[in-house]
């Protein structure tokens, strides 16, 4: 049976992680475990660790990444093992959706466990110019934020929201946010929400301009307008993932929805 993480997992996870070319960092281990430890799980046996997953709870919905397997242990069964203690722990702590992001090798497995395939979530990479100092962004107000995030995700996020914004910087306008998260490869653009178009593409402007080197982001493919901006500014997908859900169809609208927070983790 799974068992939850403990402090000794976070560095042998965060290596595998990397091996497998995953974004994601001790920031991130350290959120996920302070925010919902009965969600984050590891498989052993005879004292060696071969897997791990975790997830996170927001109001109504929740979200389940980062499930890994060593490759020595794997088509064990392993996998389904972690998928359902997390799932239970997010459905105990009443959860009505549950979502994820599966590679094309995940999907069936996702399937048998009754997650629903509803987008995919497309890798886009390009440049920014690095002309700009800093942003000149109009004033960020919080429920401004919260009640875009919700618009495109059906449910509200805050946690996660105030995690990202506290490592990166937050760039809003009119009913529009982006967040500019650094990691050791690149900027990230994302969690990135706006309810128009126009507010979009002034955002994405101002993001390029301050961002001074590789620029990765992750999108819904349902966000068609996010797909033509991008396209324009000489950005190309690298990689796709399926969006699925467990449980209560979410009032999930993609055209609000410009960039995820994180891919693998966090939704």
């Amino acid at each position: 049976m799974p068992t939850p993480f403990v402090s000794s997992d976070v560095n042998p996870f965060l290596r595998l992680a990397l091996e497998e070319g995953w974004v994601c960092g001790q920031w991130e281990m350290d959120f996920l475990l302070r925010t919902f430890p009965q969600g984050c799980l590891v498989q052993r046996a005879g004292g060696e660790t071969l897997g791990y997953i975790t997830s996170l709870r927001h109001d109504k919905s929740g979200w389940i990444g980062n499930l890994l397997v060593s490759p020595d242990a794997r088509r064990g069964g392993i996998g389904t093992e972690l998928m359902q203690g997390a799932l239970h722990a997010l459905v105990d702590a009443g959860v009505e959706t549950v979502w994820l992001t599966a590679s094309a090798k995940g999907v069936e497995l996702y399937r048998k466990l009754g997650f629903v395939p509803i987008d995919s979530i497309n890798r886009w990479a390009g440049e920014g110019s690095g002309a700009l100092d800093q942003c000149r962004s109009a004033p960020c107000h919080w429920e401004m934020i919260t009640q875009v995030d919700s618009a495109g995700w059906g449910d509200h996020r805050g946690a996660l929201l105030q995690v990202t914004f506290g490592r990166g910087q937050v760039i809003c306008g009119n009913n529009s946010f982006v967040c500019l998260q650094q990691w050791p490869h690149g900027t990230q653009l994302g969690p990135w929400g706006a309810l128009f178009e126009g507010q979009a593409a002034a955002l994405l402007d101002e993001a390029l301009a301050v961002a001074a080197r590789s620029v990765f982001l992750d999108v819904p493919a349902g966000n068609l307008t996010a797909a033509a901006l991008l396209t324009r500014k000489g950005f190309s997908i690298k990689g796709s993932n399926t969006l699925m859900y467990f449980g209560a169809r979410p009032k999930y609208a993609p055209q609000k929805v410009f960039a995820l927070a994180s891919m693998g983790s966090m939704g």
